[in-house]
């Protein structure tokens, strides 16, 4: 069955929905995005994804087209209109279509920005069984821009890493910078050593996650100990357990780095009461 998707103020069917090939978006990813989970049929974290959208606009200086509020309303409506239980909505935001194209940016009073949003079906989002097994990573080199704290729709090396962890028969790549990781493909990374959750400090290096945000939190109110530094590879391989975190995965145990089991190979306990306290407290606060 076809999707009902959003496009510039308008509901239709995804087959209908046309974006101009001069949009910036397409032709230089001049762009932003973000993606918001749903747990039975409620948004989770919307608040966050909606005050870092915002940020990431203004880091661009793009216009936004719509309103906090409304955007609000074209989530639920989305819900409803797909009859989406458990899944995704993403959302993207570009400069939008100028005549032709150009580097310089255009005036954004003649050119309005292009906003699109869909869902994406996923039953059973919360009990994914990886999460009962962990997944394994590999490190390579980040050769990603430098403001990584911007949420842009610029993820071609984040896509290639992906795929260099498919070819190596991993699942996911932690990228390393100046010896240290920044964060994973499309997630936050995290080690335990001696009780002790450890993940790299907020800076331009890495995304500010939204589940980022409230894990730490919910481990700070569980007496858990956090500090935010930098950790290498080899820190990594010693340590009793790791994980990541994201919008889709939540928390997800990572049981291998390069090759080396961490601990007995299989999720830790902190990685495992991380996920089940956030699933519990985010699905509390859903709306």
């Amino acid at each position: 069955m076809s999707r009902t998707v959003y496009l510039n103020g308008e509901y239709m069917p995804e087959g209908e929905a046309k974006v101009s090939i001069f949009d910036r978006g397409f032709l230089m990813a001049d762009g932003v995005y973000e993606v918001t989970s749903v747990l039975d049929g409620k948004l989770i974290d919307f608040e966050g994804h909606a005050v870092r959208l915002e940020r990431s606009l203004n880091e661009l200086d793009m216009a936004s087209p719509i309103s906090m509020d409304d955007l609000l309303e074209v989530h639920r409506e989305l819900v409803r209109l797909n009859d989406i239980v458990d899944g995704m909505i993403y959302l993207q935001i570009t400069r939008g279509a100028p005549d032709d194209r150009d580097f310089v940016f255009p005036d954004p009073a003649k050119v309005p920005s292009t906003i699109v949003l869909f869902t994406q079906n996923k039953p059973g989002l919360a009990d994914n069984p990886v999460a009962k097994k962990g997944i394994k990573v590999i490190s390579i080199e980040d050769q990603r821009w430098g403001r990584r704290d911007i949420k842009t729709v610029q993820l071609l090396y984040p896509s290639m890493g992906k795929m260099m962890a498919k070819a190596a028969g991993a699942d996911d790549a932690w990228l390393v910078e100046d010896g240290k990781v920044t964060e994973g493909t499309s997630n936050n990374a995290y080690i335990v050593k001696g009780g002790k959750i450890i993940t790299r400090e907020l800076s331009n290096d890495i995304l500010h996650g939204i589940t980022r945000k409230a894990v730490l939190r919910f481990a700070k109110e569980a007496q858990m100990e956090v500090e935010e530094r930098s950790f290498t590879i080899e820190e990594a391989q010693g340590a009793d357990e790791a994980f990541i975190t994201s919008a889709s995965t939540f928390v997800m145990p990572v049981v291998e780095v390069d090759g080396a089991k961490l601990g007995d190979g299989t999720p830790g306990p902190v990685a495992t009461r991380l996920r089940e306290i956030y699933l519990e407290e985010s699905l509390k606060a859903a709306i």
